[in-house]
């Protein structure tokens, strides 16, 4: 994926919202103080201020914007976005990506301390980052967090899980998904990433359901 491009069609998007002038402006003077003086802590800042300068309105994603996402990176889609979480999609990608060791490590420390909305944020960006095959701890822990909107962020609308993941860690998703009452057919990969253990251990699964007299969640069958 061309970073840059995808940087170029995020901020594209963030510029066609409804009265976001402030917001882009605001966005800009960061980006160039920035790359003037790229300064750890005022990546982190600007990252942790932004909803601040920018609102939390629901992104409006016209026809050709989501076309153009899908050409720089396949599968994604920012649907139901706010805007702050797009700006700080967008504000991770300003990060100079030529070290890859400064560059996951400056990110895995925004994992380590990010709140909720924070937290969103950085694991919609893991189909967007640069060294994606450094991602797939966070990933799997985002699997493993027990909050619902941080579950739906890595599970749901996020090509990530299907490119990266292993076969264990891809089954432990879409159990967990199960588990969780998740939509499963917003799960990118879904029937391609299904495989023979997933479905041996969602036959075992439906059997014990049945066995206490239980339903089975919506399209579970369709994995066995």
């Amino acid at each position: 994926m061309n970073i840059l491009s995808m940087s170029q069609t995020l901020f594209y998007l963030i510029e066609q919202q409804p009265n976001s002038e402030k917001a882009v402006t605001y966005l800009r003077q960061q980006a160039d103080a920035f790359s003037s003086n790229p300064q750890v802590a005022v990546f982190y800042r600007v990252f942790t201020a932004l909803p601040r300068f920018v609102g939390k309105q629901p992104v409006v994603v016209p026809a050709d914007i989501q076309f153009a996402l899908q050409r720089v990176r396949p599968g994604l889609t920012v649907q139901d976005w706010t805007l702050d979480r797009l700006a700080r999609v967008w504000w991770l990608l300003q990060l100079p990506a030529d070290d890859q060791i400064t560059y996951v490590k400056t990110i895995s420390e925004l994992f380590k301390a990010g709140e909720l909305n924070e937290l969103v944020a950085l694991y919609s960006a893991l189909p967007v980052l640069a060294y994606p095959e450094a991602w797939k701890f966070q990933a799997t822990e985002g699997i493993r967090n027990n909050i619902a909107d941080v579950q739906s962020a890595i599970m749901l609308h996020n090509p990530y899980p299907a490119d990266y993941f292993d076969e264990p860690a891809w089954n432990q998703l879409i159990m967990k998904a199960f588990f969780t009452d998740k939509d499963v057919t917003q799960i990118i990969g879904l029937n391609e990433r299904n495989n023979a253990r997933l479905a041996k251990t969602l036959t075992d699964f439906a059997a014990e359901r049945r066995a206490a007299g239980r339903s089975l969640p919506a399209h579970m069958e369709e994995l066995m």
